[in-house]
């Protein structure tokens, strides 16, 4: 007798899901984008502080906030001239996290 195994998942439910997956893997895989998802996973920050802590120049970054914002990945908020932007996509902020566990080892002798 074999395990049991759940019920299939619809295929019309897998082929949205996989369309919905594909959308948000196609926007990480610029790494500009990836890097100011990365950096705005860490906190809310304006235009101007993340040309400086990124090295994105400006025309660039505005490009690629666009995209981000268009996906519906990024959020704004207004504060006099400045928009900041933060993280909107929990699936987004979800598949970060992996990336960092990945890609961004502790160094040597420091704990997280």
């Amino acid at each position: 007798m074999s395990p049991s195994r759940p019920s299939p998942i619809p295929l019309e439910q897998l082929q949205a899901a996989a369309t919905q997956a594909a959308v948000l893997l196609k926007a990480l895989s610029n790494p500009t984008r990836l890097l100011l998802l990365c950096q705005i996973g860490q906190g809310e920050y304006c235009v101007g502080d993340l040309e400086t802590l990124t090295g994105i120049r400006q025309p660039t970054l505005s490009q690629q906030l666009t995209i981000l914002r268009a996906e519906a990945l990024v959020s704004t908020r207004r504060e006099g001239k400045q928009i900041f932007y933060r993280i909107a996509s929990s699936q987004a902020l979800a598949v970060m996290h992996v990336l960092y566990e990945q890609f961004c080892p502790p160094e040597k002798g420091v704990s997280r």
